[in-house]
């Protein structure tokens, strides 16, 4: 028996392939974006005590209305914008399956969809795996910057979404309210949908804002907004998520929900309905990050790579054209398995493997971890 693969060009994500050399190689993974440092006592502790409560059994299909009421109250606290917890709200296991469930309520064979590289690896594959044309536009390096003119060339009668993220991973760049604005005029008039990839809300730097679509009422009335409980509250593992969208929106993204996940752990959402709203964890997170950011750029320097910047996520790229010529995929295999140090080449994040000879570090670790690592990175 064999299979018409819906997606024959993908392998296996980048993601699992440099974490399975990191552990063959036992190198410090900067590679895959995901803490090494405890999560909240208190957060655990209400985990705990939901399930020695019983809640135990299935949670309703969008997610508790608890816990949906508590997301309300912090959007409106955050946003200035008012959502229904009832209708607009949906739990989801993480943010990439929020993403991958608007995908497939919003595409249809042939649709074409709007992405910036370097993207999120399940953007393309999403899109693909719906019948739909992933219509790729190059970020601009360095500063991985939108060119809105080129966005406003690519538009077509069959345009049917532009999917943005900000802080984006995995460069670090943020969207500002002027590109907002841009997105904004560009989609007025039209039939085209927006997802909002907003998972790293809240690690934000250098005072800066998170424009969130939430913010701008012409544009949240077409876009599916998707966020993660495990980045902001050092759980990846939880696999956590939500979704934002209009009542009608929401409706649709439902029918596919429903019949794919239904609904998520129960004593998580238990107790992230009393957790949410603790602001100061959530609003502490900024600080929170950058320090950890400015100690590895610090200490990055006193290695050879050239440190880009890095406004948000937890995530910073670096480039070692002083270092080798080598491509960005073998660059990283190599530093792997000889220096010990896990990265991710940014060329994996583009559909055309565009190499600037950069490679991603995940920063969102223990001091004494990122002091290990760039012992090893000073070698090279």
């Amino acid at each position: 028996m064999t299979i018409d693969s819906k997606l024959p060009n993908v392998g296996t994500t980048i993601f699992t392939v440099m974490s399975a050399l990191a552990a063959e190689h036992k190198a410090i993974n900067l590679g895959q974006g995901f803490p090494d440092f405890p999560m909240s006592e208190e957060l655990v502790s209400l985990v705990n005590r939901a399930m020695q409560n019983g809640f135990n059994q299935y949670a309703p299909m969008p997610g508790l209305i608890s816990v949906r009421e508590s997301l309300a109250e912090k959007v409106f606290s955050l946003y200035n914008h008012s959502v229904n917890p009832d209708t607009e709200i949906t739990i989801t296991p993480g943010g990439t399956y929020a993403i991958y469930t608007a995908l497939t309520t919003i595409l249809r064979a042939g649709d074409e969809a709007i992405v910036f590289e370097p993207a999120y690896d399940s953007y393309i594959p999403g899109i693909e795996a719906n019948g739909a044309k992933a219509v790729t536009i190059p970020l601009t390096y360095p500063n991985y910057s939108v060119d809105w003119e080129s966005v406003k060339q690519h538009i077509n009668p069959k345009t049917k979404l532009i999917i943005i993220n900000t802080p984006h991973n995995p460069t670090g760049a943020v969207l500002g309210k002027e590109d907002m604005q841009q997105l904004e005029e560009i989609v007025s008039g039209t039939n085209i949908f927006v997802i909002s990839d907003e998972v790293y809300e809240h690690i934000i730097f250098d005072g800066l804002v998170h424009e969130s679509v939430l913010k701008y009422p012409a544009l949240f009335k077409r876009s599916f907004v998707c966020y993660s409980f495990g980045k902001t509250y050092h759980c990846t593992g939880w696999k956590l998520g939500y979704c934002i969208a209009p009542a009608a929106l929401m409706k649709e993204f439902r029918k596919i929900h429903q019949y794919n996940c239904f609904s998520c752990f129960t004593p998580a959402q238990v107790a992230l309905a009393d957790y949410i709203k603790n602001k100061e964890a959530y609003l502490s997170i900024p600080a929170f990050y950058q320090a950890k950011r400015d100690y590895f750029i610090r200490l990055m320097q006193q290695t050879k790579f050239e440190m880009l910047n890095s406004y948000g996520s937890y995530f910073i790229c670096a480039s070692y054209k002083n270092i080798s010529d080598e491509n960005e995929m073998d660059f990283a295999v190599r530093i792997t398995k000889e220096y010990g140090i896990a990265t991710i080449p940014v060329s994996s994040f583009y559909k055309n493997g565009t190499d600037n000879k950069v490679v991603r570090f995940c920063f969102g670790k223990k001091e004494e971890t990122l002091e290990a690592a760039v012992e090893k990175l000073m070698k090279i």
